[in-house]
């Protein structure tokens, strides 16, 4: 079997890559857009997805920054792609606290919250560990997922990547 053409794909993205690709675990939570918000609605485009949380110093408004500014770098073909935000915040952030937080970085941003329990199964599915530090602060993980517009996990983009690595990396599933 000759595995050079797949070599040669899995390093045109500057992140880590899901391989094989395994499906997007759904769910369904009050989003911050004031409907439901799930995952599998937005099958079509790319779904970048993150957890984190509105009344986070530093970390969270940096991803979120990062975010804005890959989607702009896209032009027209960021109107493909979607980020989802998810809290690890639910006693403080409600939907209405996420929209307003999400439209200073892109109000196309949606918001997704829910009980402590729902929030937990959720993360659970991806793998995020979040955990309270102190009566404010919640350490949690920081990397944000890329999902292609089937619905598969392709890329895991750890904090720290520029806008231009996420745009990059956005747009190849863009292109697929």
């Amino acid at each position: 079997m000759n595995i050079a053409p797949l070599v040669g794909f899995l390093l045109l993205f500057k992140s880590g890559v899901f391989e094989p690709p395994r499906e997007a675990p759904d769910f369904a939570l009050q989003g911050s857009n004031g409907a439901e918000v799930k995952l599998s609605q937005y099958r079509g485009k790319v779904v970048v997805l993150g957890f984190g949380f509105s009344h986070c110093p530093e970390i969270c408004p940096t991803t979120l920054d990062r975010l804005a500014k890959a989607k702009k770098r896209l032009g027209a073909a960021g109107n493909d792609v979607q980020v989802v935000y998810v809290t690890v915040d639910p006693e403080r952030d409600t939907p209405q606290r996420l929209k307003t937080y999400l439209a200073a970085f892109d109000p196309a941003f949606i918001g997704g919250t829910g009980s402590a329990a729902q929030l937990e199964r959720v993360q659970k599915e991806y793998g995020i560990i979040a955990k309270k530090v102190g009566q404010h602060g919640i350490d949690h993980t920081t990397s944000v997922y890329l999902i292609d517009r089937q619905g598969l996990l392709r890329v895991m983009v750890p904090y720290g990547k520029s806008a231009d690595d996420i745009a990059h990396d956005a747009a190849i599933l863009l292109k697929k």
